[in-house]
């Protein structure tokens, strides 16, 4: 499975922006997907994750209900839609694919560089 991430960008405190991540490959075997931002000097962290089959979604503390995860199973893409962002939102998004039934992700993508700023 190949994963490109895109969206990223500068925007303002407050504003929105929403990231796409297009999969490819062994599309078929995807589990669920996610994604995860690494902030800059701090460890990559855990957004948010969709389930491939049925479409539920499990948030971070820090971006429920400001970000909303989805997907389109015919075009092999997720989403992430981020409303409300606030300079600390700023890092490069990255996501990700698990084909191992929840076990690990198996497939990253090259990251995407959001950065909120005025």
């Amino acid at each position: 499975v190949q994963l490109q991430a895109s969206g990223g960008g500068l925007v303002q405190p407050g504003g929105s922006l929403r990231l796409s991540c297009a999969a490819s490959g062994r599309t078929f075997s995807i589990y669920r997907m996610g994604w995860f931002r690494q902030a800059p000097g701090k460890e990559r962290s855990f957004v948010g994750t969709i389930s491939w089959s049925g479409g539920s979604t499990i948030y971070a503390d820090s971006v429920k209900g400001r970000f909303t995860i989805s997907r389109d199973n015919m075009k092999n893409t997720m989403y992430l839609e981020m409303n409300a962002l606030q300079p600390e939102d700023t890092a490069v998004y990255y996501c990700a694919a698990d084909d191992s039934g929840g076990r690990r992700w198996s497939y990253w993508g090259q990251g995407t560089l959001v950065t909120v700023s005025s």
